[in-house]
């Protein structure tokens, strides 16, 4: 059954980002996010489970494995169409796009949209936009060393190619 529920939003995502991206953020983010199957409260407060989900969220509840794959899918689907509303995808290298999607999924499809990484990337200037992932790395004001490590991979992957 979860099976099932997987393809669809894979094969979205795949339409979104192709298949290298697709590959590359279901390998790349689960790492920078970490998997819980129970629910907790992130560091900004916002209850969260699986891979960073926040979706829905019930405090207390556990999750199984498939049901956090089939959430991954359908959450990295959703913040690659999000941010395709806002930045030519199709301009974007793999590694941009895993990159972009990456910090959408972590931030909010209107915070990517809203940022200095859009109008940079719809300006042509890609590297000023995977410099931007840079100032990303706060909560509450506050520098996270997790989320500022986060931002160094992410802007690694974005420059590939560029420089």
């Amino acid at each position: 059954m979860a099976e099932q529920s997987k393809k669809p939003a894979r094969r979205g995502l795949i339409a979104a980002v192709g298949s290298c991206a697709a590959a590359a953020l279901l390998a790349f983010t689960p790492v920078q996010e970490g998997r819980a199957l129970k629910t907790y409260r992130d560091i900004g407060g916002v209850l969260t489970y699986c891979d960073g989900a926040t979706e829905n969220a019930q405090d207390g509840k556990i999750y199984t494995p498939a049901e956090c794959d089939a959430q991954l899918d359908r959450d990295l689907d959703r913040h690659a169409a999000g941010i395709a509303k806002c930045v030519p995808m199709d301009r974007l290298t793999d590694g941009q796009k895993v990159a972009f999607v990456d910090a959408a999924f972590n931030i909010g499809v209107p915070a990517f949209c809203g940022s200095s990484m859009a109008r940079r990337t719809n300006a042509g200037d890609m590297a000023g936009a995977c410099d931007a992932l840079l100032l990303w790395n706060k909560v509450g004001g506050r520098e996270v060393a997790g989320l500022t490590k986060r931002r160094q991979r992410e802007r690694e992957l974005c420059l590939k190619g560029l420089r």
